[in-house]
């Protein structure tokens, strides 16, 4: 229902507790304004416009990975694979340990419990191969590893599943599983061999490629499972030998080094193929608004800027006028499906002119060009808040333009930073990257959003 609420000055400071602005929003409101003639005027008459666009190619920014092949119900049948890099240690142990000491080299991938969409139990196969090129950067979801890795050097496979069932209790109880696999001792002892022989090959994450480009991790068989992997890891084992002055006499120990790992600094990339569910497909042409990740559907929608301010400048015309707060709020509809696949956890709003930079530049939303909200499970509602900075701009432009007003809803991961002190927390967003996980979905019911600007009216009386 369409509101247009007048709240006058002699109830202004009730009103203003009513409406909870923003702090920064609402600093304006009776320090600016004098008390001639006042209202705080709330208005929510107007309304979003949009549809899905597809999201097929998504910017590698995250070192989550994913495998595995599953056919969701409701959703799609969706597969992964992956190519990376490795960041390198940069002091190996040497003492004492010769390249022929170098016994095995494993290579570990973690994931964290519940953290896949599937049948915990269903059989899945893999197979690693080199890489026998540096990869590109940047590089995407539908990158094509083809000309990048030699098919007739399997170095692994490993059939796998991340059920528990049959385990011992210790293991019952960990919230991890791990899939490992050993890995050839040629290249275990090449890799080691590299770093005796220069060290400096293992300065950089771009050195260390030319002497490894990295692993390409291949679905083989089976479709009931896609795993989201946490972490993955080389471990190096090797023996050394040393004289052991208590015992007078040579001893041999066993070591592991954990030399070799996935992080920010290297290139890696989740190969991801989606075939949208029929039922999907259907709502999208019937003009719903669905949104799905990872590398599926994305929204744009029309910001309605002239008519807000077309609308706001008249209502102000005979004295003087303060945004204090816009935001948006979306409702969202969960759409049934087999696996239980939920609406995302973040959604990025930005100018859609804007969406590859922002991704491209590591940026973060800076609340004037580019928002966040968080899912709000008990609502059912995306909030985005502190778009006041956004419509000033507007305010102060000759011509607003369709790039202007164009915005891009599109799931995204949030790490954040939490500094403690004597006078409490803060929390800072430190990274937004593009969503590669589990599958996400849900449909954004943009007609039913709610706009709500929010300002302080004086008129002046003569």
């Amino acid at each position: 229902m369409n509101k247009y609420l007048t709240i006058l000055a002699a109830a202004a400071m009730a009103g203003s507790a009513m409406l909870t602005p923003s702090c920064d929003d609402s600093s304006d409101i009776g320090n600016s304004i004098t008390q001639d003639s006042v209202a705080i005027i709330v208005d929510t008459t107007f309304t979003l416009t949009g549809q899905s666009i597809s999201n097929h190619q998504v910017l590698s920014r995250s070192v989550t990975q994913m495998i595995g092949r599953v056919d969701a119900p409701g959703y799609g049948s969706i597969s992964s694979e992956i190519v990376t890099q490795f960041m390198p240690s940069n002091v190996l142990d040497t003492v004492g340990v010769g390249v022929n000491d170098i016994d095995s080299l494993r290579l570990v991938m973690m994931l964290n419990i519940g953290e896949y969409t599937g049948d915990s139990v269903a059989p899945m196969g893999l197979e690693i191969y080199p890489l026998t090129r540096q990869l590109p950067s940047p590089i995407y979801s539908d990158f094509d590893p083809t000309g990048y890795y030699d098919g007739s050097k399997r170095y692994a496979s490993l059939i796998y599943n991340v059920s528990a069932v049959g385990e011992p209790d210790s293991v019952k109880k960990l919230k991890y599983r791990m899939l490992a696999v050993t890995l050839p001792r040629d290249l275990a002892k090449g890799l080691y061999s590299a770093y005796r022989s220069n060290p400096q090959t293992y300065s950089t994450p771009s050195d260390f490629a030319k002497v490894f480009p990295g692993l390409y991790i291949k679905n083989t068989f089976g479709n009931g499972r896609v795993t989201r992997i946490a972490s993955t890891t080389m471990h190096l084992y090797y023996h050394k030998t040393y004289y052991d002055e208590s015992k007078k006499k040579d001893t041999t120990v066993m070591r592991a080094g954990n030399y070799f790992a996935v992080t920010p600094e290297i290139v890696t990339n989740n190969n991801i193929k989606l075939e949208i569910a029929p039922e999907i497909n259907a709502r999208v042409a019937q003009g719903q608004s669905v949104i799905m990740a990872p590398a599926g559907l994305d929204v744009q929608f029309r910001f309605p800027g002239n008519e807000m301010i077309e609308k706001y400048r008249a209502n102000v015309s005979k004295g003087l006028g303060v945004i204090n707060t816009v935001g948006i709020s979306i409702p969202v509809e969960e759409i049934a499906n087999k696996y239980s696949i939920k609406p995302p956890t973040y959604l990025l709003m930005t100018l859609t002119k804007d969406k590859d930079k922002f991704f491209l530049e590591s940026k973060i939303p800076d609340n004037k060009t580019s928002f966040y909200a968080t899912y709000n499970t008990t609502s059912g509602t995306y909030e985005f808040i502190g778009l006041r900075d956004y419509f000033l701009d507007l305010l102060k432009k000759d011509q607003i333009t369709d790039e202007d007003i164009t915005f891009t809803l599109t799931p995204i991961s949030v790490t954040y930073e939490t500094n403690s002190s004597y006078y409490g927390s803060t929390t800072t967003v430190t990274g937004v990257v593009p969503y590669v996980a589990t599958p996400v979905m849900a449909r954004l019911m943009i007609e039913k959003s709610k706009i709500s600007l929010v300002y302080s009216k004086q008129t002046i009386n003569y």
